[in-house]
């Protein structure tokens, strides 16, 4: 079974550093407002896989995943909150050069509840759990037992691995807050974020 472990865990941390949507919602909010929004917006992407590990134990991410209207509705609203959160940096980079001003952005909302809501409406999510993580569960465990544990150790994982991120961004802090490299990095997440909504749009279970 430690095996099996070990070798689950390597997985779900390769899956846990490949960019997506949550490293550009927090690349968005740590550079813009600081360490602590960037960490709180971890700890809402993390309550979003919870959430998720919570509904893939009882079933229900299944049924999600197999359903092609559910699946529908929500990678729909996802894509649309994360192009609304693309267009709201792209704006907030052309005030900031209409005031000559290298201030931090302001995004709206809070960074808890933007980091869940980004991730409780990504269906890949849904996929991701249901598909691959009993392939990886512990013959040695029960299998609800089994994926609580992996959920567990994938929300573990994020939270390191974006935590980490985050304190590297506050190291550039200075870097950031010149007014040209601001709009510059507004500009450049406003288009990753409406990228990665056109995609989630795209995508199919």
């Amino acid at each position: 079974m430690f095996v099996q472990l070990l070798a689950a865990v390597g997985v779900l941390a390769v899956l846990t550093m490949v960019p997506g949507p949550d490293m550009a919602v927090v690349t968005k909010r740590a550079v813009a407002r600081g360490w602590r929004d960037g960490l709180r917006t971890v700890g809402g992407i993390t309550a979003g896989l919870l959430v998720w590990g919570v509904l893939t134990v009882v079933g229900l991410a299944a049924v999600l995943a197999a359903s092609a209207t559910a699946y529908t509705v929500v990678k729909l609203v996802g894509a649309a909150y994360l192009v609304a959160l693309g267009v709201q940096s792209l704006l907030g980079s052309r005030k900031k050069r209409a005031r000559e001003q290298g201030g931090a952005a302001a995004p709206a909302g809070n960074p808890w509840r933007t980091g869940l809501v980004s991730n409780v409406f990504n269906p890949k999510i849904a996929v991701f759990y249901t598909g691959l993580l009993p392939t990886l569960a512990p013959t040695g465990l029960s299998p609800h037992a089994g994926m609580a544990l992996l959920v567990l150790l994938h929300a573990g994982l994020t939270v390191v691995w974006l935590s980490g991120y985050v304190a590297l961004l506050s190291k550039a802090r200075a870097f950031f807050e010149r007014p040209a490299v601001r709009r510059a990095m507004d500009r450049v997440t406003g288009v990753v974020l409406i990228g990665f909504g056109v995609k989630v749009a795209g995508t199919r279970p």
